[in-house]
């Protein structure tokens, strides 16, 4: 057998990746054990963490299909039945928000289509490039069960979603309540607490009259909507006034102030006195419910100041913002103005400035959830490696606030109540993600041989988002932690330590890699570098070394096809047993 001098990876591995499809290699159901190799017949379970329908391939998904496809293969090797299960999520702001980009172009908005027409031009779309990211997938040579494809807006999958819904709406965990929300004015929806991106940019801190005290704020436009003055009990600056209500000068006129006493409020902060917005800050809405104040909302789902605002109504947060700084400094009620770097609220999607404002939500009641997840992992039930993602997971599990669970989209599950319109947050129907894959509701085969998965690799950023929600909702539905091992896998940074980013330039196409490498040289180089630190500073260096390696491993091969067919060489056969 002649082989080429050199290894050329594009004239080899389509070729056996497509040989390996077509035998059914990757199937559990079709692969046969080796009975050399296989002490039993143990089953091994990964499910790949699903890509949104409209990502494309980046070095944080190659480096964890990498290690996911080392995981697998490996115990299938060892002779275990062994399912990694792929498939994609439905996405829900992020793919309407590319659908009505598509449609801006087209001089239309989706309100132009109205909601069923919408909703085909959004599955339209799907069907063109939701399965994009899989193909790139199947370029690195992964070898997921293809044949078990899921989505989590098919058929089956929407009746697990529903089914959830249900039984903690029947529970009494699931409630309609009016709090204050994050709320994107761009996307017109609400978002839960770890929807949020903080982004710190520079601000000023404004030093308010309130009467015989100052208060410090970043937000005076949301000083109209101000209900009471907060102090800390301690602070003995301000023991005489809690209880009683002071009289204060505002733009909109002269107005009286409740002064409450409250140990959250930080002393250090500003003139140590708060003011309290319950309408329009999270914090402050909790403080309003503890002390009973009035919700006064200033600022509209629009982004722009209400009747209640007064004179400012209609005109836009920063508009207004802009002219009561200027009124506040003409009745002489504004002391002083510091700059201030802190962070702002986005949304993670958009990056549109969010707004917390007083909604009708449903909301999913956390306590107890919290409580189970927490005790998976504090007795080993489930272990993160590295372990000090444990922290993470418990200092949001035990100031966890109820979900949010309630979106205004057109795209995504809807809520299964008569008369409701509003969908699911997608992180609802991911958390479902390890057995809903496997067909529960049903007691399927799959579920029963699957389940609990073996593993779980992910990136850091979403512990929370939804590795979290995936453990409480599998003691919830199985009574059995998801999966037994969450591996969280460094962040892929450039060479000078940047985040990568396509639009910013920063980026690095894994496909350019594969195209200009290869699949097997790419993977080589992202896997040599792992270690246990939380960041990689990629280098090609280390492709171009895998490269080299794979032309050794094909010189090796020739040099033995060569001896093998060479008549004057006398081979032998050896029984060679796979020590494992």
């Amino acid at each position: 057998m002649e082989l080429s001098k050199a290894y050329e990876p594009k004239q080899v591995e389509d070729k056996i990746y497509a040989f390996w499809r077509k035998l059914g290699f990757f199937n559990p159901d079709h692969a046969k054990p080796r009975s050399d190799l296989a002490r039993s017949r143990q089953t091994y379970s990964i499910v790949l963490p699903p890509p949104n329908i409209t990502g494309s391939l980046h070095m944080g998904h190659a480096l964890n299909a990498t290690i996911q496809d080392i995981l697998i293969r490996r115990k299938r090797m060892m002779g275990f039945k062994t399912l990694w299960l792929p498939g994609t999520d439905h996405a829900g702001i992020a793919t309407q928000n590319v659908v009505e980009k598509e449609l801006k172009k087209e001089g239309i908005t989706r309100f132009d289509l109205g909601k069923e027409k919408f909703i085909e031009r959004v599955w339209v779309w799907r069907e063109k490039y939701g399965n994009i990211i899989l193909d790139q997938l199947k370029k690195m040579g992964v070898s997921c069960d293809w044949s078990r494809i899921r989505f989590t807006l098919d058929k089956d999958y929407s009746k697990a979603v529903d089914a959830a819904f249900l039984h903690y709406y029947k529970k009494g965990w699931i409630y309609q309540g009016e709090r204050t929300v994050n709320w994107c004015p761009r996307c017109q929806t609400s978002l839960s607490d770890l929807e949020v991106e903080y982004k710190e940019e520079q601000g000023f801190l404004y030093y308010i009259k309130y009467g015989p005290m100052t208060v410090a704020t970043v937000r005076p436009e949301t000083k109209l909507g101000d209900t009471a003055v907060a102090v800390n009990p301690k602070d003995e600056r301000y023991k005489k006034y809690i209880g009683k209500t002071i009289n204060i000068k505002t733009v909109l006129g002269p107005a009286k102030m409740k002064v409450i006493g409250d140990e959250s409020v930080d002393m250090k902060f500003g003139t140590g006195a708060v003011k309290v917005t319950p309408a329009h800050d999270l914090h402050d809405f909790e403080l309003g419910e503890k002390h009973g104040l009035e919700k006064k909302q200033v600022i509209g789902q629009n982004g722009r100041m209400t009747k209640l605002a007064g004179k400012y109504e209609g005109i836009t947060v920063n508009e207004a913002r802009e002219k009561i700084v200027e009124d506040m400094k003409k009745i002489g009620i504004l002391e002083k103005m510091e700059p201030y770097r802190h962070n702002i609220a986005r949304c993670y999607r958009c990056s549109a400035v969010l707004e917390p404002i007083l909604s009708k939500q449903w909301f999913l009641k956390m306590p107890e959830l919290a409580k189970i997840a927490i005790k998976a992992v504090r007795i080993g039930k489930v272990k993160f490696v590295p372990k000090r993602w444990e922290k993470v997971y418990f200092n949001w599990l035990n100031d966890v606030r109820d979900w949010c669970i309630s979106r205004q989209l057109w795209w995504g599950h809807k809520i299964p109540l008569e008369g409701v319109d509003d969908v699911l947050d997608t992180w609802f129907s991911s958390a479902l993600w390890p057995f809903a894959t496997l067909g529960w509701p049903k007691s399927t085969k799959d579920l029963k041989e699957f389940y609990p998965t073996s593993v779980l690799s992910t990136d850091r950023g979403i512990v929370n988002l939804w590795v979290a929600r995936m453990i409480f909702s599998g003691l919830e539905f199985m009574k059995k932690e998801p999966f037994k091992t969450v591996f969280v896998h460094p962040t892929v940074l450039t060479k000078e330590g940047q985040r990568m980013s396509k639009s910013l330039g920063t980026g690095i196409d894994p496909l350019g890699l594969i195209e200009k490498y290869g699949a097997d040289a790419t993977r080589f180089g992202i896997a040599w570098q792992l270690t246990g630190l939380q960041d990689i500073k990629f280098t090609e260096d280390n492709i171009v070394m895998g490269r080299k390696f794979c032309n050794k491993v094909w010189n090796a091969a020739r040099f033995v096809l060569q001896q093998i067919s060479n008549p004057k060489v006398k081979t032998q056969n050896y029984n060679l047993k796979l020590k494992t």
